[in-house]
């Protein structure tokens, strides 16, 4: 899983690499506008995956066939309705995005067609959701590894070829990842019809949702929605207000959220195999593997954070350069490197406790976690110090980080005095 989401941000790097080095930097914001609104779109949605992870996961540690096939019915269908309102939507959202971003008329126009674009392939992006969530929660973590490498490596050819070769610019950036999510949706199918026979062929029956269960599962996703709509609402804040600052400030911003890609997409790999695995303990209902795969988390957890800090202190510099060679963003962005030092530290727990919370199926405590931090941790530090400009966004956002993995601490805590269940005997995996 680790693998699998450290091409996510190799795919940015190289949208971001591809673009950075056309004649203009309006090319380069237009592209963070676009993307980050897209990105805003289809992480609000992310529920679908980690719903179905958790529930999946359940089901498959509790021996409950007949509740794998229910979940995947009830999300791919909400997957698919989701994704015909997103396409109705299309014009208000892109009217939104202008409004919001105040920026250059010719940047809101290559945004709004890069938009266009991408949303094309909603149903491929949401069905992908449910499918790389089934197979995390049926325990398969080869299955997301192989789509997610299949997809970003089949995107980051095409983005070379359309941007490059054919000269497409942003819009070719954008047909390489409709592209891209539609070819991986059929191996998704392809890999979760294999493991499903492979596993329950003998005992697998399709099943309708009954309308508890419906409803138990919607109450999920509407709490990981709420949270995920606070993060987002932050994430988009930086760039919209970043705008607002200049195309040279979002620009620099779009080079440096990058560095903030690596980090998250490598930790959200740890948090993806804690869903996995505290989700089939938790089926079971055996405390002390649950414990142990926490343990095991924050191991690797600060590991890979101490690594990355090392990394953007001794070398972000170079990093910037490579994305980009327009000398005014590359030393704008340099200007707030030392905040992208100290991110990858501060946000770990926050990155794993997500996951931890995912297989406990504890959307309320995460919602709850998220609503703290967003009001306390961004917006009072992004309010209370905006006469210091981008530096007041960055601020924001590592105090956000913070608050968020000390009151995922604090409510796991809780959990754990509460005692769910009684301790089994820990299981060899």
């Amino acid at each position: 899983m680790i693998l699998a989401n450290m091409s996510v941000p190799l795919l940015g790097l190289v949208d971001t690499a591809v673009i950075g080095h056309l004649s203009d930097a309006r090319f380069l914001a237009a592209i963070a506008l676009g993307s980050s609104t897209v990105t805003v779109l289809f992480w609000l949605l992310g529920f679908l995956r980690m719903s179905t992870t958790g529930a999946v996961a359940e089901a498959f540690g509790s021996a409950q066939s007949s509740k794998i096939t229910t979940v995947l019915l009830a999300s791919s269908s909400l997957a698919l309705v989701l994704a015909l309102l997103l396409g109705f939507l299309q014009q208000p959202i892109v009217m939104v995005m202008g409004y919001l971003a105040q920026t250059s008329a010719e940047v809101q126009q290559l945004a709004s067609e890069y938009v266009a674009i991408r949303l094309f392939a909603a149903p491929a992006v949401l069905l992908n959701l449910v499918l790389l969530g089934a197979l995390l929660g049926l325990q398969f973590g080869k299955g997301p590894f192989y789509v997610v490498l299949f997809s970003n490596g089949l995107n980051i050819v095409l983005d070379i070829w359309f941007v490059v070769g054919l000269g497409l610019g942003v819009q070719g950036a954008a047909w390489a990842s409709c592209i891209a999510e539609y070819a991986s949706l059929l191996l998704a199918l392809w890999l979760l019809r294999k493991v499903l026979w492979q596993q329950m062929a003998t005992k697998l029956r399709w099943q309708w949702p009954r309308w508890q269960q419906l409803v138990t599962l919607l109450a999920l996703n509407r709490d990981i929605f709420l949270r995920s709509l606070i993060l987002q609402a932050c994430f988009s804040y930086m760039t919209f207000y970043a705008a607002r600052l200049g195309d040279i400030t979002l620009a620099a911003n779009a080079v440096l959220l990058n560095f903030l890609l690596l980090v998250s997409f490598a930790m959200d790999g740890l948090a993806y195999a804690l869903e996995a695995k505290v989700g089939h303990a938790n089926g079971q209902r055996n405390l002390p593997a649950i414990q142990l795969w926490v343990k095991l988390g924050f191991v690797w957890g600060g590991a890979f954070a101490l690594c990355y800090a090392l990394l953007f202190a001794t070398l972000g510099g170079n990093i910037i350069a490579l994305l980009t060679d327009l000398p005014e963003v590359q030393a704008h962005a340099e200007r707030y490197l030392g905040w992208l030092v100290v991110l990858p530290l501060l946000a770990t727990s926050a990155f794993l406790f997500d996951g931890i919370f995912i297989g406990l199926m504890r959307g309320h405590d995460m919602r709850n976690s998220m609503l703290v931090s967003g009001l306390v941790g961004f917006v009072l530090p992004a309010w209370g110090f905006s006469s210091y400009g981008n530096h007041a966004l960055w601020l924001a956002m590592c105090a956000f980080m913070l608050l968020r993995g000390l009151t995922l601490a604090y409510l796991y805590r809780k959990w754990m005095d509460q005692r769910p269940f009684s301790p089994a005997l820990a299981q060899n995996d």
